[in-house]
């Protein structure tokens, strides 16, 4: 495995939505670009959250979290109208879960400023989602974010479909916007009827959505069958890694902060993909979905 730490930190930005996950036990910080923002964080970048909370304690709570856990919350909006952002969390066994994402908070209402547009432009990687995306405002303000970026910095969409969160006409925007896109088994068949893709399966429609988008690589995860991963030059499948499941909360976003923080130092798809692989299979076999792995990550880079 590529090894080593990079001498200078990259920056990097998870836009979209920061929330409490409320659990039948407890409430926990959540929001899937926030998550990739924390677990990149422990793997060496320089983790920015940028999203909108309420004037109340739940909001405050949170930001000093994200704080303690090394996050830059600079570009954390407070709104003094709505509030913080919250998921209801529902067991359904065997580590899966049921989410339902409330409505008409404070994330829903993010707000370009020229804060925010020299934040963008400082970023080295962005991700960002379907979900923050889905009240017009903070849709404008999403990709207005990824307007202002540089020319070198690496966009990712991990596409992250919520309930009924999503239509095709800004599924099509983030995807032009992009130049990583992430999905999941079920996504890639959403999409495909979504966007009348013909291939049937994964790599086929991961390699149609690259050339139909102008994408230069699109990972597919197939939770414990590992993952796919497609670019003009090479498609490489890797299988999953064995593990005693805890929870899957947030898994899927710490494989995206390993394959976006591998893919900024130039490692290979096939390096990346196995690296992603341990690191999501790390959260999911740990409580919670931002566990502190700052070390076990470290030994995983150094393999």
């Amino acid at each position: 495995m590529m090894s080593s730490e990079s001498t200078a930190r990259k920056k990097l930005i998870g836009l979209g939505e920061v929330l409490w996950d409320c659990f039948p036990d407890g409430n926990r910080p959540g929001g899937a670009t926030s998550n990739v923002a924390f677990q990149a964080t422990q793997l060496g970048c320089e983790g920015f959250v940028v999203s909108r909370v309420g004037d109340d304690e739940p909001g405050r709570e949170l930001t000093s979290f994200l704080a303690k856990q090394g996050l830059n919350v600079d570009a954390v909006q407070v709104d003094y109208e709505k509030s913080t952002g919250s998921v209801t969390v529902e067991i359904t066994g065997a580590g899966q879960h049921r989410f339902i994402i409330h409505e008409d908070v404070a994330w829903d209402r993010l707000e370009f400023t020229s804060e925010l547009r020299q934040v963008m432009a400082s970023a080295d990687a962005v991700c960002f989602g379907s979900l923050a995306q889905r009240s017009p405002g903070s849709r404008e303000t999403i990709q207005r974010c990824l307007f202002e970026t540089r020319d070198d910095c690496l966009i990712v969409f991990d596409v992250n479909i919520r309930q009924h969160f999503f239509d095709r006409i800004g599924i099509e925007r983030s995807l032009q916007a992009a130049d990583i896109v992430k999905l999941n088994d079920d996504e890639s068949d959403l999409l495909a009827d979504l966007l009348e893709i013909k291939a049937a399966d994964e790599a086929g429609r991961a390699a149609e959505i690259r050339t139909r988008f102008g994408v230069d690589l699109v990972c597919v995860t197939k939770g414990g069958a590992g993952c796919i991963l497609s670019s003009a030059e090479e498609t490489v499948c890797v299988a999953g890694v064995t593990i005693d499941v805890v929870d899957t909360v947030g898994a899927g976003d710490a494989f995206t902060a390993a394959l976006i923080t591998s893919q900024l130092e130039g490692w290979s798809l096939q390096a990346s993909a196995e690296f992603a692989n341990r690191v999501g299979a790390l959260v999911a076999s740990s409580a919670g979905a931002i566990p502190d792995l700052t070390e076990e990550f470290r030994q995983l880079r150094t393999r």
